[in-house]
């Protein structure tokens, strides 16, 4: 199975950032891991400290980290789109829409883990 993330850049509406972590944290991760092929979720909250060299400004507050195992991402991502709006993926006026950025990317090489790339690392340290 093809390993892939999902990632939603988010922001809540105008004075309803409590009320849309609730729905998120409590209702949305729910809805969504509970689509055929979601295996995994957790969300971030844009850091204080960022990499010194971003050449564009960071428009979103909010990430939501999905992980999927499928041989058909299409599938996946329709299903998804179909519960989107019914009882299965509840949806809120406290999310900002008009923001959001929902890219999937497809896993290419294994996860590096630090002390293993350290002992095969190549060239002066």
């Amino acid at each position: 199975m093809k390993k892939n993330v999902f990632l939603a850049f988010t922001n809540s509406t105008i004075r309803r950032e409590q009320e849309y972590n609730k729905w998120y944290d409590e209702q949305h991760l729910v809805d969504v891991i509970n689509v055929p092929g979601f295996v995994s979720a957790r969300r971030y909250r844009l850091a204080p400290g960022q990499f010194e060299f971003n050449t564009q400004t960071l428009e979103h507050k909010y990430l939501a980290l999905y992980e999927i195992e499928t041989d058909d991402i299409v599938k996946v991502m329709k299903e998804l789109a179909f519960r989107v709006g019914t009882p299965e993926v509840v949806t809120t006026d406290a999310i900002d829409t008009s923001t959001l950025s929902s890219p999937v990317f497809e896993q290419i090489i294994e996860r590096q883990d630090a002390f293993e790339v350290q002992r095969r690392r190549i060239g002066p340290r």
